[in-house]
């Protein structure tokens, strides 16, 4: 395997001193023993519940090629003889070693924010980029403080494209990230009421995810969701930030990016989609009108980047959703399938919307019903009982009528939805699972939506478990 790093580069970046016999190099960094990789180097990385230096002995263990570790915590490793790098901070030196990276870097950069689509915006782009080079993208959710600077340290010299996701729950904290991104597009995908909690309004959190107009390139984009109401706001603090080119996606007729027809089915969506002077069309693999949306955005950035808008466009066919954020499985019941759509990673009442829309379109057979298993939004803060109880309008909309609730916040819908939607309500997701479990039966269509604390992926690996998959997800036919 190459090396990410020499070690002479990873000293001089991270201002660390050495200790011992270091290797030539390193082949990747991890900051968890459990999944570090022989020839890896180990940052020692002090959380909130634990401290990677507790962890140092196994990291050798598991074949760490060399330890990154604090100054100050040196007499805690006792007799351990291994390569290290000591530094003041294992945090700090990992966003020097990132802003490294940044720096002798050739590759595109994009980075993603926004309320909701962060993670399948960026895995779509990982998809799609690599038809036409070499892509570096952030693990899972990793775009924090410390998600984000892992990621670029870990970005190879070599790639053409690299693609960062950047979070928040409150005010300042992109600003930092994306001044070490320094992307050359910078995209936001919605603006909706997640985190609502630690702000007063929408305004107020579409003027943090704004934040990343600063780290903008000289000379580079800001692609916007050009349906979204916060539009002329986010546009407007891109200017001031001093981005130049400001561009649009979706269906709205002054998109640069426009939708100009969608076709929506089960188990993907066909599109028509007019950039400029050209008309891209491309079947879409994953399904969802809020997926068509994301892709919108996908196919701008690939265009502001340079890359081969044909091959690109030819590659969103076998897109797929993923775990947790709309993955399909056919589970297998004695009688007849029963189709599952796990949603279970995340929530606020715009993917709500949108995994209810997605719920809707995908048919039942025989006797099949639709249901929902809904479980808390979190971090609303406030306005959590009135946008919990809010969802009862969309569910009645829509042509679901048999519905699981768990979580102390689900209670509010529960106590308005209308007696003609069977409802169950539960304290949570333990309480919930005998009740799923005997419920589904062959034709439903089950669809598990809700935020990662309430732990409802434990009802999704429930119904795996007792109906084994025929097949991971449904391919687009």
């Amino acid at each position: 395997m190459s090396l990410l790093w020499t070690t002479e580069a990873l000293v001089e970046a991270m201002g660390g001193r050495p200790i011992g016999s270091l290797p030539e190099g390193i082949t990747g960094i991890s900051i968890d023993s459990r999944s570090l990789e022989p020839g890896n180097a180990f940052f020692a990385i002090k959380g909130e519940t634990m401290d990677g230096h507790d962890f140092a002995t196994a990291a050798v263990k598991a074949g760490a090629a060399v330890l990154v570790v604090a100054e100050g915590k040196l007499p805690s490793l006792g007799r351990l003889t291994a390569p290290m790098i000591v530094v003041q901070d294992v945090l700090a030196a990992l966003e020097k070693l990132g802003v490294a990276a940044r720096a002798r870097s050739k590759a595109k950069i994009i980075a993603v924010t926004g309320s909701a689509g962060k993670t399948t915006t960026k895995e779509a782009l990982r998809h799609v980029l690599s038809a036409v080079g070499k892509v570096h993208a952030s693990a899972q959710s990793f775009n924090n403080h410390w998600g984000v600077p892992l990621t670029l340290a870990r970005m190879p010299q070599d790639c053409n494209y690299a693609v960062f996701e950047i979070g928040m729950n409150h005010p300042g904290e992109i600003r930092p990230l994306v001044k070490m991104v320094r992307p050359h597009v910078a995209i936001v995908t919605l603006i909706a009421a997640a985190h609502l909690g630690f702000f007063k309004n929408l305004d107020e959190i579409a003027m943090a995810k704004a934040e990343i107009f600063e780290g903008i390139e000289p000379g580079g984009a800001a692609l916007l969701n050009r349906d979204d109401p916060r539009w002329k706001l986010l546009g407007k603090m891109a200017k001031e930030a001093g981005v130049e080119h400001v561009f649009g996606f979706g269906e709205n007729a002054r998109s640069a990016f426009r939708l100009a027809a969608c076709e929506l089915y089960a188990d993907h969506s066909d599109i028509a989609v007019k950039i400029g002077k050209k008309d891209v069309t491309a079947r879409v693999g994953a399904p969802g009108r809020h997926i068509v949306q994301n892709v919108l955005a996908v196919l701008g950035a690939a265009q502001l980047v340079g890359a081969d808008l044909d091959k690109v466009a030819a590659a969103l066919a076998d897109l797929s959703a993923e775990r947790g954020r709309g993955r399909r499985h056919i589970l297998h019941h004695p009688s007849g399938p029963i189709t599952l759509i796990d949603e279970s990673y995340n929530a606020n009442p715009a993917s709500m919307a949108a995994a209810m829309a997605l719920l809707n379109a995908t048919p039942v057979s025989g006797e099949g019903r639709r249901i929902a298993v809904l479980g808390d939004m979190l971090e609303l803060g406030s306005h959590s009982a009135k946008l919990h109880a809010a969802l009862a309008e969309l569910i009645v909309g829509t042509g679901t009528r048999n519905v699981f609730l768990g979580g102390p916040e689900m209670r509010a819908l529960a106590d308005v939805l209308p007696s003609d939607v069977e409802t169950e309500y539960r304290a949570g997701a333990e309480e919930l699972k005998p009740v799923v479990m005997s419920a589904v039966r062959p034709g439903d269509v089950v669809m598990v939506k809700s935020s990662k604390g309430i732990g409802f992926s434990k009802l999704v690996e429930a119904l795996l478990g007792k109906f084994p998959a025929e097949a991971t997800t449904i391919e687009p036919t």
